[in-house]
């Protein structure tokens, strides 16, 4: 009952963050977006002008119709965006709107007169394909140097991973991809620059081999970047653990060290491993705008920076709920795999019952 309660209370507590954010986006962005309508309805009133010379003839002779005519159609317009309405039942209105997914559609010319939440729910896929995998290259490499690097602390390799972890950790991801594209596509011609697919795309199993080739140097550009900040951090959670004294005990009973390694202080340090794991593979999906900008990827990162290019407000809308609803995900399945793992959290929740 007491981690059910504890459960509950987690839960509220994202949505009711995942409203307040959501509200506070929407006042954000109502008024840009609004701004965007008024030029259309400009835009809408002058082209049904052009498009009517009869109408034409008939203001012309007279600036005040014209004037009368023009007020008449934009008050109607306005009307018929709701842009008549208070602000705060518009803020409102827009809230429910995102809330329900419903960020209504694009104007520009790159993509058309689509609904915001079909081209998010195609980015997303792509975004998880690449970074999703290279996140699970760089927790699987990290998770082995740092808890070897713990085993052998003082080593050659325990200092060989702090210096790794130091100067990988400080190379951007932006320069050294851009570094792999130069030397391995352009000098040596072996991967393609950038890219999900080759022009034309292929068809059949040819399209998913197709798809990992383009992929090699972005997800190899993530893991080299990102594995020695995770092997590190990896090694001081290690560290930190085998200093407690349930682990001296264990050795002081004749446990074999890999059963106090792996079955006690890898165990003992799951719950921020874990975390870090949950925070890496979710918060992958929101995709990394500069990173995918410079392999091409038609992923969310991308498709966020294509958004402020073409002021698309609906898009950016759309893309920053979604990212903000992904890390509370994230936090919510954290907080899960905490109480499963560390028995305090059940313990602490059952107490304040």
């Amino acid at each position: 009952m007491g981690y059910g309660r504890y459960i509950t209370i987690r839960l509220l507590n994202a949505l009711l963050v995942l409203a307040l954010v959501t509200l506070l986006v929407s006042v954000l962005f109502t008024k840009v977006a609004e701004e965007d309508i008024r030029s259309t309805i400009q835009e809408q009133i002058n082209l049904k002008l052009r498009s009517n010379p009869e109408l034409q003839r008939q203001l012309a002779a007279d600036p005040a119709k014209l004037q009368e005519w023009y007020q008449r159609e934009y008050n109607r317009l306005i009307r018929v965006y709701e842009l008549d309405k208070p602000f705060w039942v518009r803020v409102v209105q827009r809230t429910k709107d995102t809330l329900t997914l419903n960020f209504g559609n694009t104007k520009s010319p790159i993509f058309g007169e689509t609904a915001v939440s079909k081209i998010i729910s195609k980015a997303i896929p792509r975004t998880v394909i690449l970074f999703t995998t290279a996140q699970i290259f760089v927790i699987f490499i990290g998770l082995l140097l740092g808890v070897k690097a713990a085993q052998m602390s003082g080593s050659f390799l325990d200092r060989g991973v702090s210096i790794v972890a130091m100067v990988t950790s400080s190379i951007p991801m932006w320069w050294f991809g851009m570094i792999s594209i130069l030397i391995f596509s352009f000098k040596m011609g072996w991967f393609p620059s950038g890219g999900m697919t080759s022009m034309p795309p292929k068809e059949g199993f040819a399209y998913y081999l197709d798809v990992l080739y383009h992929m090699v140097l972005p997800v190899t550009t993530i893991v080299f970047v990102l594995f020695g900040g995770w092997a590190w951090t990896t090694r001081n959670i290690m560290i930190g653990t085998m200093q407690e004294d349930f682990i001296m005990a264990a050795r002081a009973k004749g446990v074999p060290e890999r059963k106090v390694i792996y079955g006690h202080a890898l165990r003992a340090s799951a719950p921020p491993i874990v975390t870090m794991t949950i925070f890496s593979l979710l918060g992958s999906i929101g995709g990394a705008i500069i990173t995918e900008s410079v392999f091409n990827w038609p992923g969310m990162g991308r498709l966020y920076w294509t958004a402020l290019q073409q002021n698309e407000t609906r898009l950016l809308m759309g893309v920053t709920f979604v990212t903000v609803a992904l890390y509370l995900i994230a936090m919510i399945i954290a907080d899960l795999a905490y109480g499963y793992l560390d028995p305090r959290v059940k313990v602490g929740a059952s107490q304040q019952t």
